[in-house]
């Protein structure tokens, strides 16, 4: 115990998500998010991202069901699948759609809000790498290792949901999509993030999580998982839109958005790129209201940039002011974000670079306030897995949470009278008011100590890689969350099987 208030550390929580406080992740009220453009220029985005929905149009795929959905419903297309959206209709569907959604854990027991006042954290997502935990090398991964990342994330007191964070390269096949679903419910409880490329994937998980909910109504009623969906900028496969229109039927949240390079796929320009990437959006969340109107189907294109001189996605500066800029119209929507790329960092290995970017990137939501940050723990511009990023990620969301909390202002932290009655040579030490209030808006970090920053957790012969490794092993060690029922386990592995049988070739 005197270890432990020394160095600022606590034990670890078993089950840590049933201990929390049941609106953990809300941000709103206290402290307000930051406003980097005017309420008119924002509004000057959406109005132009309308125009260009209007004029050039959003190309989908010819044949495709939802083409069809949209010319039966009046929307003009050419023979190639280009709709140009009547502006009314856009402006029609951002007040019909949901604004908010509940996305419940595996028992159905616990819920997160999924809108503009609270913000969760995830790992993620898609990583075809892991760094091994004993040569410290990247390798391919596999479906143990997002079993071992799920497994982590549920004992993480600060990570709200999981996604699926690595894919089993071995498998990278319509089947290999429908395992990683396996793997997740099998090693947290959770709520989940999913996401595939086909939509005969999709249409077995929601199966498989009917199934996990007790039913295709109660699944309806009790969303178990978020789809997201990626599609091109202002450009719909069929792929995309049958996974939109399955899931929007379903009753299951979907985030839809693309991941536009500013320079190649859109605009060179911040605003130039924005304006593209909310134009896809928009398109996404009229065919979803077309599908079911009051659907919660919410755009949420990321905006990065090409670097001019090596081509690659860059940089951290464009990058993050974008974020602040789309979540600021979002808000102004009334919409939810789900834009937050922090717990992402391009250095190659979990070391000092890695953790620069992460803090600054973390720190930076504070301010945006994003619905979902669901890339905690991608190194190496998004190729890499690192569980230690991961366990750092955690501890910042603890700092955000804290931050969050805002600052009181009342005739008892005011303290005037206990001012008066100390007077101007007296201390405070000894009074009733510092033992009431001395642990308010304390981050209780485990990887810095009490005196952070002049202090470490570990002392000063153990560096910050130590001190997380030490507590990953332990935790890998010790934390196993409740399996699922194996009535249940074997019927979704039948889903499975049989799905297996009827399309053994399918890719």
């Amino acid at each position: 115990m005197q270890r432990a208030l020394r160095t600022g550390r606590r034990p670890r929580q078993a089950a840590a998500q049933n201990q929390r406080p049941a609106d953990v992740g809300l941000h709103e009220g206290a402290t307000a998010p930051y406003a980097p453009i005017s309420a008119d220029q924002a509004q000057r985005l959406i109005d132009s991202a309308i125009i260009l929905m209007r004029d050039s149009g959003v190309a989908f795929e010819p044949g495709s069901e939802a083409l069809g959905i949209l010319r039966r419903c009046g929307c003009t297309a050419s023979d190639e699948g280009v709709v140009r959206f009547d502006p009314e209709r856009v402006r029609d569907a951002l007040d019909s759609v949901a604004k908010s959604a509940r996305l419940w854990d595996r028992d159905g027991t616990r819920a997160i809000d999924l809108d503009c006042r609270h913000t969760w954290f995830i790992p993620g997502m898609t990583c075809i790498k892991v760094y091994d935990l004993e040569s410290g090398a990247p390798r391919d991964s596999t479906g143990e290792d997002l079993a071992t990342v799920s497994r982590v994330a549920d004992a993480l007191e600060n990570i709200d949901a999981v996604c699926i964070a690595c894919k089993n390269v071995t498998r990278s096949d319509i089947h290999g999509e429908i395992e990683e679903f396996s793997i997740m419910a099998g090693n947290t409880v959770k709520p989940l993030e999913y996401l595939c490329e086909q939509a005969q994937s999709l249409g077995v998980i929601i199966e498989m999580a009917a199934a996990i909910r007790g039913g295709a109504q109660e699944l309806f009623d009790k969303p178990y998982f978020l789809q997201i969906i990626t599609p091109l900028p202002l450009n719909y496969h069929a792929m995309h839109t049958d996974q939109l229109i399955q899931a929007v039927r379903a009753g299951v949240p979907v985030s839809i958005g693309t991941l536009p390079i500013g320079g190649a796929s859109t605009p060179i320009t911040t605003a130039g790129s924005i304006v593209n990437s909310l134009a896809t959006d928009f398109a996404a969340m009229v065919l979803a209201q077309l599908v079911r109107r009051g659907s919660f189907c919410i755009g949420s294109s990321d905006v990065c940039f090409m670097e001019p001189a090596t081509g690659s996605i860059g940089n951290f500066a464009q990058t993050s002011l974008a974020d602040l800029v789309m979540c600021q119209v979002r808000r102004q929507l009334a919409l939810p974000s789900f834009t937050g790329a922090a717990g992402y960092s391009g250095a190659s290995r979990f070391n000092q670079d890695a953790v620069a970017e992460l803090t600054a990137g973390m720190l930076q939501c504070f301010f945006s306030r994003p619905a979902t940050l669901d890339y905690l723990g991608s190194l190496d511009q998004g190729l890499t897995y690192s569980l230690h990023a991961l366990l750092l990620c955690n501890d910042l969301a603890g700092l955000l949470r804290t931050m969050w909390q805002g600052v009181q202002i009342d005739e008892d932290t005011l303290a005037l009278d206990l001012a008066r009655a100390v007077g101007p040579r007296g201390n405070y030490l000894a009074q009733q008011h510092t033992v009431s209030h001395c642990r308010e808006h304390l981050w209780g970090s485990r990887y810095f100590g009490p005196n952070m920053p002049l202090s470490s957790a570990g002392g000063s012969d153990t560096d910050l890689y130590a001190r997380i490794d030490r507590d990953l092993r332990e935790l890998l060690q010790t934390h196993r969350p409740p399996p699922l029922d194996e009535q249940l386990a074997g019927k979704l592995r039948e889903i499975r099987a049989r799905f297996e049988a009827l399309h053994p070739l399918a890719r």
